[in-house]
């Protein structure tokens, strides 16, 4: 018989013996930049390779982590191929802003991500919850990863502009997954190109893609600009329209303005439909565990949630979601560039040699984590923000560029998913495994349909 106490492992790419080839790495990073990773990465601490000539280094050591993300951040730029794959949706939003700009829009936007901000969001939160359970109402089988992505967009357009008008939501949205399935899927020139306009001819879609979304995104912010101030409107888009820089007293542009309300979409979107989709899909592997998180939804249901507090009464909730983020982060790879020669770890790295962290093998570092591979939501137990203790988690960045809606999508994820576990037992039929596939965010393999049963 099978132990019941033994931790569930959830389905993962195999794992090489050793480096791959060359082109073998190339083309692989391309489909499926989870599947490349050599045995020994989840080992070492540091590691010199130079595939196809281009000297890289990948760094697993917390310490290691911080000089490059945190303390020594200033020295270190994105590679090329980022603003190529992100500047059409993010423009020149706080995402892919540097210097001086990134400075002054981190200043301007971070209070309006406090707790206290994020306090007044709920009721979007709790109405895009609404929706979803409307959505799959009298389904027995669905596409759950379908229904969180509408779902996703839902709370974040009425969170950002409290729009609940269906039809522009669906236009946005459909706009938002052209882009990550066409031109914004990543290419072999985009590893080759040595500047963000570099191979302009290779940009042509992303560009006409630009041009829609950056109107689409404009007309809306447009619209608001130009209405009678509405004291009802509690959401981003206000907060943005009347932030102040505590230095300097000035607000944001117009155009600037657009392109933090299109960075908001794309990142609050995406990011937290994947969430929520790999969160079901391991309470599909452990039932127990779900049945605990449902029993603690059960003792204080979602239509109690009044503030952030009130998200304490759901501890194995926060747990599972951690977990989740653990083994299935959001950004799986990170790189950065030294602008000038650099030591890491007692290590000499010239100008312009890649540098990787990548959360994908730091969640499952052997020296870092007990059983690595397992889901184990309670390795987080007694851990309010782990993502700001310095250790190998981090599932939203590290350093001053450390994503500013945590809080946010955590609220958004705690309250989708107790509404549904409210209601629903989730199952797959299938004995298919979901394999993580590394893209710009970690996608599944195929989708699934879960089995939706209703709870008495």
């Amino acid at each position: 018989m099978l132990d019941r106490t033994a931790p569930v492992i959830p389905p993962a790419p195999v794992v090489h013996p050793k480096d791959l080839p060359a082109i073998r790495l190339l083309f692989g990073s391309i489909r499926n930049s989870l599947a490349i990773w050599p045995d020994y990465a989840f080992d070492v601490a540091f590691r010199r390779n130079k595939p196809l000539g281009i000297e890289s280094v990948l760094v697993n050591d917390p310490a290691g982590v911080r000089h490059v993300m945190a303390t020594n951040a200033a020295k270190y730029v994105r590679p090329a191929i980022l603003p190529r794959l992100f500047r059409p949706l993010a423009g020149q939003g706080v995402f892919l802003a540097e210097g001086s700009p990134w400075r002054r829009q981190r200043r301007l936007l971070s209070p309006s991500f406090t707790p206290q901000r994020v306090n007044i969001l709920l009721p979007h939160f709790i109405a895009a919850a609404d929706g979803l359970i409307h959505q799959l109402e009298g389904q027995s089988g669905t596409n759950l990863l379908a229904a969180y992505q509408a779902a996703a967009l839902d709370a974040v357009l009425r969170a950002l502009f409290s729009m609940p008008d269906q039809e522009e939501r669906a236009r946005l949205g459909g706009l938002v997954r052209e882009y990550f399935s066409g031109p914004g899927s990543p290419n072999i020139l985009d590893a080759f190109a040595s500047s963000e306009t570099s191979l302009a001819f290779a940009l042509r879609g992303r560009r006409s893609f630009q041009k829609r979304w950056s109107a689409a995104v404009d007309a809306i912010v447009t619209a608001r600009r130009g209405a009678p101030h509405d004291t009802d409107h509690r959401d981003l888009l206000n907060l943005l329209i009347t932030a102040r820089d505590p230095e300097t007293g000035d607000c944001l542009a117009g155009d600037e303005v657009r392109d933090q309300c299109a960075t908001m979409i794309f990142a609050g979107y995406e990011t937290t439909a994947r969430l929520l989709f790999w969160t079901s899909y391991l309470l599909t592997l452990d039932r127990d565990e779900q049945a605990r998180v449902r029993a603690e939804v059960a003792a204080f249901p979602p239509e109690r949630v009044a503030t952030l507090d009130d998200l304490g009464h759901w501890p194995r909730l926060r747990l599972v979601l951690l977990e989740a983020l653990r083994l299935y982060p959001p950004v799986p790879i990170m790189v950065r560039e030294p602008v000038e020669d650099d030591t890491i770890m007692g290590e000499r790295v010239r100008r312009g040699v890649l540098v990787y962290v990548s959360p994908w093998v730091l969640h499952r570092h052997r020296k870092h984590w007990q059983h690595p591979t397992a889901f184990m939501p309670d390795r987080f137990v007694g851990q309010s923000s782990p993502w700001t203790s310095g250790s190998a988690y981090l599932p939203f960045g590290a350093g001053p560029r450390i994503c500013i809606g945590a809080v946010f999508a955590l609220a958004e994820a705690q309250i989708m998913l107790a509404t549904l576990l409210q209601r629903y037992t989730l199952a797959i039929e299938s004995e298919r495994p979901v394999l993580p596939v590394g893209r710009l965010t970690i996608l599944p393999s195929y989708t699934p349909i879960f089995s939706l049963q209703r709870v008495p």
